[in-house]
């Protein structure tokens, strides 16, 4: 997980434009400029040059990586006119999912997710997008991100983006967000499938911390999918009428959330009986070895004693100046191991 450094707003004025996560890779801004007919996609030299596309006709996508430029942020919050706590909630990574309307655009936050294969993890990222007349600026924390499903759609005019308004597009790159949410859970499904039949055949140790780190990794989709159910209930009910002709898409979007919570909900059932499975299992191993070790015991119990009474050498024990003590103790000995381990068998004790 990446680390939040929250004690970088402690005691800050509301508005203060403070980075709270780590500086990494470089600030990049991308632009799509499309309508039915044509699109332009360019990458801005400048945060000046991605100006021109607030007016224009078309609908545009301007794509910010790299927050830690909080100074290019300011700039293109001023004049895109967002508020200053809009661009403060942009550049504080500890967001929950959330929809908030203003006078002329809607601010959302987003979690991206996506699953470390190395690492065996689910990582998060904070994407926030604004919604305003004829753009869509979404502004992620790094280059790299789940959305170049959409960025074919607009270069091949497939689907229906080009077809309709800046709200159609964030709902398009609000699904594949959340389509993203399915193949993570796709993953751990297939993990925990794996971890389900190790359990009861071959227990281990490590197996504690791929259960714990798949309770980990749920509980991060969990928290990135509770909120965002409401976020979606909003945006589909489109007090503000800003969603024009997204309105209904964005209801198939909440069922699928609806989908990935009952999915995440019976996946961490799941891993809370594998690891009950797993102390079962481990106490039925140390059982039978309790059991094994039992056996041995009782049957040397006797024996035991037969060899201490004789081990004691006493005068005037008449075995011992016998010439056949010593084979007649041994047969014995012997015969009382067999006959338990005889009896034990008859019992199903062995």
């Amino acid at each position: 997980m990446k680390e939040r450094k929250l004690t970088k707003k402690v005691g800050t004025p509301p508005g203060t434009l403070i980075y709270t996560g780590e500086k990494m890779g470089t600030f990049q801004i991308n632009v799509f400029n499309y309508n039915a007919d044509s699109y332009i996609e360019q990458k801005m030299e400048s945060v000046e040059s991605c100006f021109k596309f607030k007016n224009s006709p078309n609908v545009s996508w301007i794509d910010i990586a790299g927050l830690y430029n909080t100074e290019a942020i300011d700039e293109i919050g001023k004049y895109y006119n967002l508020h200053p706590l809009t661009l403060e909630d942009i550049l504080n990574i500890n967001q929950r999912p959330k929809l908030e309307y203003f006078d002329d655009y809607a601010f959302i936050v987003l979690k991206m997710l996506t699953y470390n294969n190395e690492m065996r993890e689910v990582q998060s990222e904070q994407v926030s997008l604004i919604l305003g007349n004829n753009f869509v600026l979404t502004f992620q924390e790094d280059i790299g991100d789940v959305f170049d499903p959409v960025r074919d759609r607009i270069r091949n005019n497939r689907g229906s983006v080009r077809k309709n308004g800046a709200d159609y597009l964030l709902y398009a790159l609000t699904d594949v967000v959340v389509d993203n949410y399915f193949i993570i859970l796709e993953k751990l499904g297939e993990e925990i499938d794996e971890l389900q039949e190790m359990v009861v055949v071959n227990p281990s140790h490590e197996m504690i911390q791929d259960i714990h780190t798949l309770r980990r990794n749920l509980t991060e989709l969990r928290k990135s999918v509770w909120p965002l159910r409401d976020v979606l209930s909003s945006l589909y009910e489109d007090e503000m009428q800003l969603f024009k002709s997204a309105s209904v898409y964005f209801r198939d979007v909440h069922d699928h959330t609806i989908q990935i919570i009952d999915m995440v909900e019976t996946l961490r059932d799941i891993t809370s009986e594998l690891l009950d499975v797993y102390l079962s299992s481990v106490n039925n191993r140390m059982n039978e070895i309790m059991k094994v070790l039992t056996i041995i015991a009782t049957i040397f119990m006797p024996l035991s004693f037969v060899a201490g009474v004789y081990g004691m050498n006493f005068k005037y024990m008449p075995e011992l100046g016998w010439k056949y003590g010593y084979p007649t103790i041994l047969v014995v000995m012997l015969s009382i191991g067999i006959g338990l381990v005889i009896y034990f068998k008859r019992r199903k004790w062995m």
